[in-house]
């Protein structure tokens, strides 16, 4: 709160921000709401703080809501306080020297009196009354009914000229034709141009509750949250290439004692300095804080006489958590699993949040963010990661969790943002993604993730590569879940995005280390290049590294080349080709050519444009094996063989001609390991085939039974284990685990599983 507890009422307080003079004025006891647009004492003071503090560009209200009025709103009032200043001083209007013009008039003095006071109170009044005015001393000229008539056409000109002066404002030009329609009794023309977003008075995020004007109504659909439902709204404007996501939390429609009560128990709570290991266990620090928050509103509530519901004390609780330990509205934004990307950028407060939506693409929110909470978010985010943020290290990469949710979230400042913080969080999916879920985007196709399945189970090196946005940790997740659950999983990352938890929970042996950002220079945690050596200090286990970005690159490729490939060694790396990923490793990274050899396949996911360019889509565009006779540069002495190809045509994944032949030396190098397999194309081709139908088969029996979880991971995994067993019994009896034999009985655990799952 701005304001200390018994500030006088109507007291004023400026505040300077990132370049922007911030007016608040007390409200707090205020026995009414103040509007600008409604009550004209409330504009004619909001004037005359401007007139006295012209560099002002925003005007907060304070009271238990906080009535924001943006700066568009404030230029439009500032106008009308400079033209009042103009005519007080510089005119000079009721000095004795201005007035010795109209002298012939006897209530020159009360009459300009009472324009000025209108100017302040009720601009378009003062206009009607001028013009009528000017009028009636134009009638009585004509008529010969004045007595002096110099000062009476002195007066008239003057009178023209303060007119003219109003006529020209921004607030009459805005109004237009409204301003003939205009009645003293209704000052309804006014909230036309002067709509405050109405905000909490716990926080100064501001919302812009009404629907913009003129704006198509798209789509609106439900977030269900703990204890709570949040409405979203998609709108667009014709003029407008980005859709508008518009949003209506829960803490902004709150009633005046509920809002009260929260603002109470955040004061109290505040006082409370979290410690940093507080932070370790953020979800243990959530529960403690709603916990103690609750018990807080439930005296606050019973002192005060308001009574609450169980219902209405959870939810008041949850928002006091958002408000105090949590990360505000943004937390809000990260209920919605339809939305990708959150983008705050500097400087804060003048900037609405950007949000990138699975759907509508990139779309403007109606939340504009405040310096005070940007500020608390990047303190909790230094606690939580135990990584610096601040002129040395103006980069913090790391992630966010609360309940199910999960999300990187990266935040920049000073130097390196001159206009102060700014923030990008990626949301991840609630739950890892799959290959039927991928499938069933049309990512990439059954063919495609019956190969991949293949080469996981034969224990390959692997780097999944793309742009960014590109779906490279998604895809990266999914074939993780391709690893038999028996075998062990070490993850390497610095920043915590691979679904680690999810796997544990449906029964992987999984371990995750958290390493050093290649962003930072000195921080407690060990650097990636030595996580990924302890790794191999850690027993038999499949390596995955969440993304190879720098020196680490050199201790990945020599825990391909010393033994690590008696199971899956894969990871994420940034790269458009194939060409693209061993240019980066060997020239960026300083990986030897050689040494890039012990890659044995990389496959690339970029985003598509649509024709109309107003789109993009994820697309797997090739998956390519590197064999190992080169010397220099793999693609001059033909080092890269393209497994599967995009055809951008047909938007297909397809396979080329030399895995259609069998010439690829990965998978003949698995089926040399295999009995029955080496040698025999045929066999092998088969099973690749039947990993593609299962997959498949998953999406059309999820669609058909309208049972969607079929495709997530708990059900995937269950699938891998019954296909896996259900191949050992056909090898029994047929030698082989033909699909023939193997599908109709996997179909048939399908539907039986799926019909109790």
């Amino acid at each position: 709160m701005i304001f200390k507890e018994k500030a006088p009422l109507y007291s004023v307080e400026i505040e300077h921000k990132s370049g922007e003079d911030v007016l608040y004025i007390n409200y707090l006891g205020a026995s009414f709401v103040p509007s600008i647009s409604d009550d004209s004492q409330v504009m004619s003071y909001v004037i005359d703080k401007l007139a006295e503090n012209p560099g002002v560009s925003r005007v907060v209200m304070v009271q238990q809501r906080n009535y924001n009025y943006p700066s568009e709103q404030v230029l439009v009032l500032s106008e009308i306080a400079r033209l009042y200043t103009y005519l007080t001083k510089q005119e000079a209007l009721l000095s004795p020297e201005k007035l010795s013009l109209f002298a012939g008039i006897s209530e020159v003095y009360g009459e300009l009196s009472f324009f000025l006071t209108e100017l302040k109170q009720d601009p378009i009044k003062c206009y009607k009354d001028l013009k009528d005015r000017i009028k009636d001393l134009r009638d009585k000229l004509d008529r010969g009914m004045v007595g002096d008539r110099t000062s009476v056409i002195n007066y008239v000109r003057f009178l023209e000229r303060f007119f003219g002066l109003i006529e020209n404002t921004k607030l009459l030009k805005s109004l237009g034709t409204s301003v003939f329609e205009y009645s003293a009794d209704n000052r309804e023309v006014y909230k036309d141009v002067f709509r405050p977003d109405v905000l909490p008075n716990f926080t100064f995020t501001r919302l812009v509750a009404q629907l913009p004007e003129g704006a198509e109504f798209i789509d609106q659909y439900e977030l269900k949250g703990d204890m709570e439902t949040v409405t979203v709204t998609i709108l667009k404007k014709s003029d407008e290439a980005k859709y508008i996501y518009h949003i209506m939390p829960p803490e902004y429609v709150l009633s005046e004692e509920h809002n009260m009560l929260v603002n109470l128990a955040r004061t109290v709570l505040t006082e409370h300095r979290p410690k940093g290991e507080e932070f370790t266990d953020p979800e243990r620090t959530r529960q403690v804080f709603f916990n103690v928050g609750r018990d807080l509103l439930s005296e606050l509530s019973t002192s005060k006489n308001i009574k609450l519901s169980n219902r209405e004390l959870n939810k008041l609780a949850k928002i006091l958590v958002r408000h105090t330990i949590g990360f505000g509205l943004v937390e809000v934004l990260l209920l919605d699993s339809k939305l990708q990307d959150i983008v705050i950028n500097a400087p804060i407060a003048k900037n609405p949040i950007f949000v990138r939506h699975e759907k509508y693409d990139e779309c403007v929110t109606n939340i504009i963010p405040s310096f005070e909470d940007a500020d608390s978010w990047a303190a909790k985010l230094r606690l939580q990661s135990g990584r610096p943020l601040d002129e040395a290290n103006p980069v913090l990469d790391t992630d966010l969790a609360f309940g199910n949710i999960r999300a990187r979230i990266a935040a920049i400042k000073e130097p390196l943002s001159p206009s102060g913080l700014a923030y990008a969080i990626r949301r991840h999916r609630d739950q890892p993604w799959t290959l039927p879920l991928f499938i069933h985007r049309k990512m990439l196709n059954s063919f495609a993730a019956g190969l991949l399945s293949f080469l996981i189970d034969g224990s390959r090196t692997l780097l999944v590569a793309g742009t960014r946005s590109s779906g490279k940790t998604s895809l990266l997740g999914a074939l993780m879940l391709e690893i038999m659950p028996k075998y062990r999983v070490i993850c390497v990352e610095d920043t915590l995005e691979l679904p680690v938890d999810a796997l544990k929970n449906i029964g992987y042996d999984i371990l995750r280390m958290k390493v050093r950002s290649a962003l930072v220079s000195s921080t407690t945690e060990i650097e990636a290049s030595e996580g990924i050596r302890t790794s191999l200090r850690l027993g038999d286990s499949a390596l995955i590294v969440g993304e190879v970005r720098s020196a680490e690159a050199k201790a990945l490729y020599e825990a391909m080349r010393v033994g690590a490939l008696a199971n899956v060694v894969a990871g994420t790396i940034h790269g458009d080709s194939a060409y693209g990923v061993f240019d980066r490793v060997v020239n960026d990274l300083g990986v030897q050519p050689t040494s890039f050899k012990a890659t044995d396949l990389i496959l690339v996911a970029n985003p598509v444009k649509t024709p109309d360019g107003l789109h993009s889509i994820r697309r797997v565009m090739a998956l390519t094996e590197v064999r190992k006779h080169w010397q220099e540069d793999p693609l001059e002495e033909g080092g890269f063989v393209d497994l599967l190809k995009y055809n951008v045509e047909k938007d297909e994944l397809e396979p080329t001609q030399e895995l259609m032949n069998g010439d690829s030396e990965i998978i003949k190098s698995i089926a040399g390991n295999v009995k029955g397999w080496a040698g025999n194309w045929d066999a092998v081709y088969d099973n690749i085939l039947l990993r593609g139908k299962i997959k498949q088969e998953i999406v059309e029996a999820s669609v058909k039974l309208g049972k969607p979880e079929l495709m997530e991971a708990p059900f995937n995994s269950l699938s891998n284990l019954a296909f896996h067993r259900i191949s050992e019994i056909v090898i029994q009896e047929k030698g082989l685990p033909w699909g023939e034999f193997v599908f109709p009985v996997w179909k048939n655990w399908l539907y039986e599983t799926a019909a109790n799952f």
